[in-house]
């Protein structure tokens, strides 16, 4: 039998816990808060994030890295993404020599602009052979509630991301394999970004028109980004792409849509702060999204007003009027 560690025990990284307990893999969930850990185990519930949700008996809790890592084939990484380089640092000498690292995180690192696989290889020291992303329209909630959804399991090894496959095809969740990372990985940082954009229309009062538009710019706006960079144009068709999009910009579980419609509503970004208990990943990411975009003299006007709005000050009726006051162009050459 198969076995996983999962370092983090927030929403999706205790959903994706049991995923792999119910494809029959030898789980181990890290915490770093000991009263979760303890909690997981007597309870069978995450009395912080799911606590509606029972979790499999078999799912084993622990906040002892060295307990979790121990023997684990599989290392499954779901930290906020801005943290991550400080906190894999510290389990780094904990890992077995041939584990293969898996990410669940979905942002872009601020001041590096580097995707979450090439930090993992860079703090592990590990080749790109042996990180792989799981991606795709990932709701925790649902899942964790063994709801049917599909995902991407990539690796530049195929035969890896067959690994993991396999460790987490639990008939609920059915992923499905890929070669492009980099396309899997900007698609669910981008994402989160158009999500923010998508929740102030929906706060300002915007209907389904405003959504819709806002959705399939974005995706434009995903695939002209990951052009330049090199990905596989057709990872923003599938799961990783528009899958993904779809799903954080219209449910009412995702959020960064949640973020973005109490921005529309009117709160300032202090006291979304202060309702949000859990990351929007978005929130930060478009900093560094942008930073990559300018970078590879990309336009993504999108991502560039949310960045307006959420560290610089812009009001949400700026944000509109600006980006409806752009030059009408041809649809296929438009940047917004």
């Amino acid at each position: 039998m198969t076995q996983a560690a999962v370092l983090g025990a927030g929403s999706w990284g205790t959903a994706f816990a049991q995923v792999l307990v119910d494809a029959g893999t030898d789980t181990v969930l890290w915490s770093r808060r000991p009263e979760i850990a303890a909690a997981i185990t007597s309870t069978q519930h995450n009395p912080d994030y799911l606590p509606d949700i029972e979790l499999p008996a078999a799912l084993r809790a622990t906040a002892d890295p060295g307990e979790a890592l121990a023997d684990a084939e599989l290392v499954i990484v779901a930290i906020p993404s801005q943290t991550a380089r400080e906190n894999l640092a510290q389990f780094v000498h904990l890992l077995r020599p041939d584990a293969i690292l898996v990410s669940l995180m979905k942002g872009i690192e601020l001041g590096t602009a580097k995707r979450m696989s090439e930090v993992i290889g860079e703090v592990a020291n590990v080749p790109a052979e042996r990180v792989a992303v799981v991606s795709g329209p990932n709701l925790a909630r649902e899942i964790a509630a063994r709801q049917p959804a599909a995902s991407v399991v990539a690796c530049v090894d195929l035969k890896v991301a067959e690994r993991v496959q396999g460790a987490c095809n639990s008939g609920y969740f059915r992923p499905y394999t890929n070669h492009d990372v980099l396309g899997c990985e900007l698609g669910g940082a981008v994402k989160n970004v158009i999500a923010l954009a998508v929740g102030i229309a929906a706060g300002l009062g915007f209907g389904d028109n405003a959504q819709a538009s806002l959705i399939t710019r974005g995706l434009a706006e995903m695939s002209r980004l990951g052009e330049a960079l090199g990905a596989d144009p057709h990872t923003f068709a599938g799961l990783a792409g528009v899958g993904d999009l779809v799903a954080t910009c219209m449910s009412p579980l995702s959020r960064n849509r949640t973020f973005g419609e109490n921005l529309g509503r009117g709160m300032t970004m202090p006291e979304v702060l202060a309702v949000t208990k859990q990351t929007a990943e978005g929130v930060k990411s478009c900093q560094s999204i942008l930073d990559l975009a300018r970078k590879h003299d990309v336009a993504v006007p999108i991502t560039e007003h949310v960045t307006f709005v959420v560290h610089e000050g812009m009001t949400v009726q700026d944000m509109l009027l600006s980006l409806l006051s752009r030059g009408p162009k041809h649809e296929r050459d438009a940047d917004v």
